[in-house]
Order: C-alpha cells, then sequence, then structure tokens
C-alpha cells in the first residue's frame, strides 16, 4: 500500500466537502478540483491527469446524459399538468379511511420518480393539509411521509436524476435499478409509516402557531393553504391558467389518475421488458447458444433502451396530459426550464466520471481496494458508507451519489460486488441525516411548521430510520444479485 495513494483519495473528497461547504463554486467544480487533485497527489503527469478527466467526463455524459434531460423534462410535464396531483388523490381514494399515511407515503414515492422532491412536496402538500384539517388530526404524520416517501424514490428509482447518473457511472443496467429500487422502496416504506405515526402525534404540539391555523383552523374550502403551482387546479377543478385558455365550446381539460399513470408507467415498462429480454439473451449465451436475438427481442431492446423508452415517455407526456390548446410556447418554456435544472445534474455527473477515471487511471483504486479488504468489512458497504459520509458532510444526496460511485466504480471485483448492487448502495447510503445543510430539509419542515428539536426528531429522524434499515437489505440482496 502507497500512502501516497491514499492520501490522494482523502484530499479528493476532502476537496469535494472544502469546496461545496466553504466556497462560492458547487459540486461540479468540486468534483472536478478533486479529480485533478487526485491526479497530481497520486504523481501523474499533467497531461494524463488532464486526458483522464476529458475522457472520463466523455464517456460518462455519452451514456447518461441525455436520459437525465429526458428525465427531468418528464417530470416537469407530469408536475404542471396536474398529473401528480390526480395520482395522489386517486392514492387516498384507494386506500380509504384511516390508511391515508400510507396513501401520502406512497403517492410521495410515485411522484418523486420523475418529480424533483421540492417542487413535489409543494405541490403534494396542500392535499396533506386538507386530510389532516377532515381528520382534526395527523398532519405532520401525513406530512413526513410524504416527504420521506418521495425520499425513497427521489434516491432509489430512475429516471430520478441521481440514481441515473449513478448508473452511468458504475455501468450498473437502468432497468435492473428501476426493479431494484422499485423492490428497496416497497420494503423501506413500511419503515417511513412507522415511524411517522410513532413520531408524528409527540410533534403535534410542537406545529409553529401560522401552520396550525392554517391546517386546522379556518382554511379556503378547497383545502389548500400553499400557493398554487403552475400544473395546480383552481379551485372550481378546471385547469390553471398556465394551461392555455380552452376554446368558448371546449371542455375542461381534467387529468384522470388512469391517464396521468401513462407516460410514467409506459416508460418503466420499456426499460423493464428490455432488462429482462437482455438477461435471457446473455443466459442463453452462457448455456452455449449463440444465436441472434429475434426481430421481436431486437425491437424490445431498442424501445427499452433508456434513451428510447424516456423520450417515448416524454412524447405521451406531452400529447396524453396537456390539453391540445396550450400554446407551443408555454410548452417550450417548461421543457426549457427543465432542460435548466438537468443541466447542473448533468455535469455533476460528468465530473464524477472524470474523478473516477483519475482514480482508476492512477490506481488509486487498487490501494483503496487494499485497505478495503485489510478491514474485512463486506464490499456492499464501502460505496454506502463514502456515500453516508458525503452526505452528512456537504448535505447534498445527488453530490453523495455521484461521489461514492465515483470512488467505488475503479473498485470493480475487488469489492465483489455487481454495479447494480453498489449503485443501490451508493443511493441508500446517501439519505442518511437530513438536517441544516440540505435543502430538502428546508423544504419539508418550514410547510410542516416544524422548528429546532422538533425538525431534527421528525425529519431528520425518519431519514435515519430509512438509512438504518438500508444495511441489512444490501447485504440479503447481495445473496441474489
Amino acid at each position: 500500500m502507497e500512502p501516497r495513494l491514499l492520501a490522494a483519495l482523502v484530499l479528493a473528497i476532502l476537496t469535494v466537502v472544502v469546496i461545496v461547504l466553504r466556497t462560492r463554486l458547487d459540486a461540479f467544480f468540486a468534483l472536478l478540483f478533486a479529480a485533478l487533485v487526485t491526479g497530481f497527489v497520486a504523481g501523474a503527469p499533467v497531461a494524463e491527469v488532464v486526458e483522464a478527466v476529458t475522457t472520463g467526463f466523455g464517456d460518462t455524459l455519452g451514456s447518461i446524459g441525455i436520459v437525465i434531460g429526458l428525465g427531468v423534462g418528464l417530470g416537469k410535464i407530469l408536475e404542471v399538468s396536474g398529473a401528480a396531483d390526480a395520482l395522489a388523490r386517486a392514492f387516498v381514494r384507494a386506500l380509504g379511511t384511516g390508511r391515508e399515511d400510507w396513501a401520502m407515503g406512497g403517492t410521495g414515492a410515485l411522484v418523486a420518480i420523475p418529480v424533483f422532491c421540492d417542487s413535489g412536496f409543494v405541490i403534494m402538500n396542500p392535499l396533506a393539509r386538507s386530510i389532516a384539517r377532515s381528520r382534526r388530526a395527523g398532519y405532520v404524520t401525513l406530512a413526513l411521509t410524504l416527504g420521506c416517501g418521495m425520499t425513497l424514490t427521489h434516491h432509489l428509482v430512475p429516471p430520478a436524476p441521481g440514481p441515473l447518473g449513478v448508473a452511468g457511472i458504475l455501468g450498473a443496467d437502468v432497468g435492473g435499478l428501476v426493479l431494484a429500487g422499485l423492490a428497496f422502496t416497497v420494503v423501506l416504506l413500511p419503515v417511513v409509516v412507522g415511524y411517522a405515526r410513532w413520531i408524528g402525534p409527540k410533534l403535534e404540539g410542537s406545529l409553529l402557531p401560522e401552520v396550525r391555523r392554517a391546517v386546522y383552523g379556518r382554511a379556503p374550502s378547497g383545502g389548500s393553504c400553499a400557493p398554487a403551482g403552475e400544473g395546480a387546479k383552481e379551485p372550481d377543478g378546471g385547469p390553471a391558467p398556465a394551461l392555455g385558455t380552452p376554446p368558448r365550446d371546449g371542455k375542461p381539460h381534467r387529468v384522470g389518475p388512469l391517464l396521468a399513470m401513462v407516460p410514467l408507467l409506459v416508460t418503466l415498462l420499456l426499460m423493464i421488458a428490455n432488462t429482462v429480454v437482455t438477461a435471457v439473451g446473455e443466459r442463453g449465451a452462457e448455456s452455449g447458444g449463440d444465436a441472434p436475438p429475434s426481430a421481436v427481442q431486437s425491437v424490445v431492446m431498442f424501445l427499452g433502451s433508456p434513451v428510447v423508452a424516456l423520450l417515448v415517455g416524454l412524447v405521451l407526456a406531452v400529447y396524453v396530459l396537456l390539453p391540445r390548446w396550450t400554446p407551443r410556447s408555454q410548452v417550450d418554456d417548461w421543457l426549457s426550464e427543465a432542460a435548466s435544472s438537468a443541466g447542473l445534474i448533468i455535469l455533476v455527473t460528468g465530473a464524477g466520471g472524470a474523478l473516477a477515471e483519475v482514480l482508476r487511471g492512477f490506481h488509486v483504486s487498487d490501494t483503496l481496494a487494499a485497505v478495503i479488504a485489510s478491514w474485512g468489512l463486506p464490499g456492499v458497504l464501502v460505496p454506502f458508507l463514502v456515500a453516508s459520509l458525503v452526505r452528512l458532510a456537504q448535505g447534498s444526496g445527488t453530490v453523495a451519489m455521484i461521489t461514492a460511485a465515483s470512488v467505488s466504480a475503479p473498485l470493480g471485483p475487488e469489492l465483489h460486488v455487481s454495479p447494480l448492487l453498489a449503485a443501490i448502495a451508493c443511493c441508500t447510503g446517501a439519505m442518511v441525516f437530513s438536517y441544516f445543510n440540505h435543502s430538502y430539509f428546508w423544504v419539508v419542515t418550514r410547510l410542516t411548521g416544524l422548528d429546532g428539536t422538533a425538525a431534527l426528531r421528525g425529519w431528520s429522524g425518519i431519514t435515519t430510520a430509512v438509512w438504518l434499515a438500508s444495511p441489512p437489505l444490501l447485504l440479503a440482496a447481495g445473496t441474489f444479485v
């Protein structure tokens, strides 16, 4: 083991944390600086360091950049069309009285697959307030299950941008990650509901007075105590003005839950079908078969590739969820906003790929593998712990995932962990103890009306409960994946 190479890795992680916390630069620059620092400290020639950075950046974005852009665009259309709101109300009706917390957790998990947590929580929180007002109790429980349900799939299930970036860096199959992420979400959701049911009643007395009045006092008949978003509905149930002015003889545009499901469901099913067909083909090749894919298999593999599947979903969302009278210029504006928000995520993902290439190319990862072997830890816990440490240090789950994937990708066989399991480990590790340095912490706690220690017990506690439940699941999954 070479201390110099270990020092390079330590300095790389410290560089990310210090730049994000102490400078005006964001994670993209932090990861690039970390890649350069790693190469220089490892003793590599300057030209080779720069070449490794550009190669890793380009290779990573070549495989995942388009996918992230399309995924964010799909989420934006689901948000502004009212589809997310329709899905939430359908969940509540389907599960019935007494299971509202399960409904809110399930709604959050579904909505946050394509929609960013921050905007998704703002859209869905008025529904949680409306339910709590009708029950005269339970708002904290509903808000926490909604927020943490969103955290699960936002961290675990593509086309959420963080998991897509991790898949690109680690080379994990996106369809397989969809299946694994959904499975982990289903298993972890009871942890979310259980913790929220335990802590929620204890924190009802800690609600800020203005929020308590808004939820349980007099409120508008629609139950919405927050400004309507672009895709929100007007009190009469009609579309928001941003969707355009319907013709005089036209029927009001409403998105039902079945229609709202179509773009997202088609996208996920296409990617899953591609994974299944590819796995069947690989198994046939291992058993000695060398026949090329059939015409049907080739079509499924084409349509199920992440780029094509998300493109199909985005086109469906635009033409199925939006009314025909929505101006083209407005759709262009929404997609431009989505591209703007996706841009930084794409750059961060590419910079993570650059760091991974430097770690791999200059043998830093080999040294790290030797150290890990001496610890005797299960390999799957390495990306999990790296993601946890980075998340605690700087707050962003996406940065934590990307950094952990960048460190883990070069280790390869030394960890004895498949790319898919390593990806899940990065994603679950990044959920730990959301607190003051995380923007979503403030969104959830401000809208919920929790402050100080109540916010830590509620929101920081529920995210940590999910994080604590993840290592046993990772170790169990290691026997199957």
